[in-house]
């Protein structure tokens, strides 16, 4: 059976880029955080189904739940970057991008006693206007990036860029990982979690994901938000009826999802599947 990635994104509700125009970042600490009982549910249900996950952590969760990076790394886990503020890679100059991705390497590999490989931009906010951030990821020693997603959204997206793993700046630079799209009549379609797997019905997401397995014989990436599993999360008023709508949509099936996907495919750590293991 392949093994296919399965990847969770550390940021609770009130951090998402789609709320950054009704959540000032200086408000932050006064939020309600909900990541710790949503991180426990997460855990649980990995241990339970005997998977060892990645744990693309922003900086920002890891320097106030300092116990909660270490209860990561104690399940076996890989920890990874998630950047330190959530800043899109878009909305950065590249002095701030080196410092976000160096910051928050440096502060994980302290917290949770292990070197941090991998790196995911907030939003897949890597593209072709900044592939420049790549080189920064490989001079600050990074191993691998799953920044890129090969579809076409109002947010982000490459559309043209490969559909699995590639070396976007030559083979010396660093590995990009992609987000698992199925082709289909010549568009890539997403086929690796966030919203479009609450939307779509688990069959039909199911059966992507056995697709790119079976035909294009391709481990996918499967990811998630902690936030995702949380349908008691404090609502926020004044956004737009399709943000509240792609944020809240079926928030309380996603648990049982998320359980069937865990006990239907084979799942491991990005390093493990893509870098062959934990220690290169």
């Amino acid at each position: 059976m392949t093994a296919n990635a399965m990847t969770i994104d550390v940021e609770d509700y009130f951090q998402v880029s789609a709320f950054r125009h009704h959540i000032a970042r200086d408000h932050w600490d006064r939020l309600p955080c909900r990541i710790e009982r949503n991180m426990d549910l997460i855990l649980a249900l990995l241990e339970e189904h005997g998977v060892q996950a990645t744990f693309f952590t922003l900086g920002w969760i890891a320097e106030r739940y300092p116990a909660m990076v270490r209860r990561i790394v104690q399940g076996g886990h890989e920890l990874a970057s998630h950047g330190y503020g959530h800043h899109k890679v878009t909305e950065q100059t590249q002095q701030d991008f080196r410092e976000d991705v160096t910051r928050s390497k440096a502060m994980l590999e302290d917290l949770g006693g292990q070197a941090v490989h991998g790196y995911r931009a907030p939003s897949f906010s890597i593209d072709a206007s900044n592939l420049w951030a790549l080189d920064i990821l490989k001079e600050a020693g990074y191993r691998y990036s799953s920044s890129i997603y090969p579809v076409r959204h109002d947010h982000y997206g490459m559309p043209n860029a490969p559909r699995f793993r590639f070396h976007p700046r030559g083979e010396a630079g660093i590995l990009e990982l992609p987000a698992t799209t199925l082709q289909w009549w010549g568009r890539n379609l997403p086929a690796s979690g966030g919203g479009y797997f609450r939307l779509l019905p688990y069959g039909l997401s199911r059966w992507m994901i056995r697709q790119v397995n079976t035909i294009d014989r391709q481990p996918c990436i499967f990811y998630f938000h902690p936030w995702e599993l949380d349908p008691h999360q404090p609502r926020q008023s004044g956004v737009g009826l399709k943000t509240r709508f792609r944020h809240y949509v079926n928030l309380s099936r996603m648990p049982h999802k998320i359980n069937a996907l865990l006990g239907d495919f084979h799942w491991d750590r990005m390093d493990r599947v893509f870098l062959g293991n934990a220690s290169v």
